[in-house]
């Protein structure tokens, strides 16, 4: 690394250091008591996930000395397995993913949203809204994966069938943006920098954005959830990691350049210029004002009417979910 490099990496984790200070102290951590585990496993994401990365130094603060981000092993298919069977403790990840993972007896506890609208749907110039999907060719690494998932969900909402009414393309070494600049697909679901790099390029066009339009925007995309265990046997960890992602959230909404600088050093993505346009892009500021009950409940009930899941909202947010960290953080962590 660079003496300009290292320069640049100690004015951030400076600033990063005053933020911890700014939003909490010493004398509310002693008052919850001291951590359980000093070592956390943090699952990895896309570039939305930016807040679990940026954490890594609040984590620190917070009394963590191990802080992990682990590879997930090729037999976890999701965020929510990986939590669920233990190969990391706490994770971020879309709600649309947690919800089968939980009714498929995946042992997680949703903690709280994270932010809203990091995805969008693309499509080629002849396509001008989810209507025009109908036979049409849609690319997603396979069936049943998260982007599946959400486009059948966002289909469906609109009257067509996604099973007869769209050509699925399927391959899991070929990522569909690559297909779709290629012009073999005429339309595919985009996650960040995805949307930020076609629209630089001037390639299809964004016909869903799911950080404006109703009503994917009204509620959480990507939400923190943690192992059963882990929560019940470390609370004062739990509540220390989720208040290290929420403040990590506060500082993408609040000063995404300097965030995006940080995300690129630290070697977590390629591109500042995309990295700065998708952190001001995703919503990052919303975390106090929705209802993460609200988005568990229309997520569950929307997957339960295509037939994806078969318990209710009401089982689901009851036996999987806990608020009171989220609940106690508001109140810390005022604006």
């Amino acid at each position: 690394m660079s003496i300009i490099q290292t320069r640049r990496r100690f004015l951030t984790m400076t600033a990063l250091a005053g933020a911890t200070s700014m939003f909490g102290g010493r004398r509310i951590r002693a008052a919850e008591g001291p951590l359980e585990t000093t070592t956390i496993r943090i699952g990895k994401g896309s570039l939305c996930a930016t807040p679990a990365y940026l954490a890594e130094e609040l984590l620190r603060a917070e009394g963590f000395t191990d802080v992990r981000y682990p590879d997930m092993p090729p037999s976890t298919a999701d965020v929510g397995q990986a939590i669920g069977r233990g190969h990391v403790d706490i994770s971020q990840g879309y709600a649309s993913q947690f919800i089968p993972a939980i009714e498929a007896g995946e042992p997680v506890t949703l903690l709280a949203g994270i932010h809203v609208g990091c995805i969008e749907l693309f499509g080629n110039e002849g396509i001008r809204g989810i209507a025009d999907l109908k036979d049409k060719s849609v690319g997603v690494q396979a069936l049943g994966s998260n982007p599946h998932v959400l486009l059948t969900l966002i289909a469906s909402q609109l009257g067509l069938d996604p099973v007869k009414d769209i050509n699925w393309v399927t391959d899991p070494k070929v990522k569909p943006i690559e297909r779709f600049v290629d012009g073999k697909i005429d339309a595919f679901l985009g996650f960040a920098p995805e949307p930020q790099e076609l629209r630089a390029r001037h390639i299809g066009r964004s016909i869903l954005n799911t950080a404006l339009d109703r009503p994917w925007s009204q509620y959480f995309c990507c939400m923190l959830a943690g192992n059963r265990e882990f929560v019940r046997r470390y609370p004062v960890a739990t509540k220390r990691v989720l208040r290290a992602h929420l403040k990590a959230a506060d500082l993408c909404a609040g000063d995404p350049a300097r965030v995006a600088r940080r995300i690129v050093e630290g070697g977590y993505t390629p591109r500042y210029d995309y990295a700065l346009q998708a952190l001001r892009d995703i919503p990052y500021d919303k975390w106090r004002e929705y209802d993460p009950e609200d988005t568990i409940r229309f997520y569950a009930l929307r997957l339960h009417e295509v037939g994806f899941i078969k318990s209710t909202p009401q089982k689901i947010i009851a036996e999987n979910t806990d608020w009171r960290f989220l609940n106690e953080l508001k109140r810390e962590l005022k604006a």
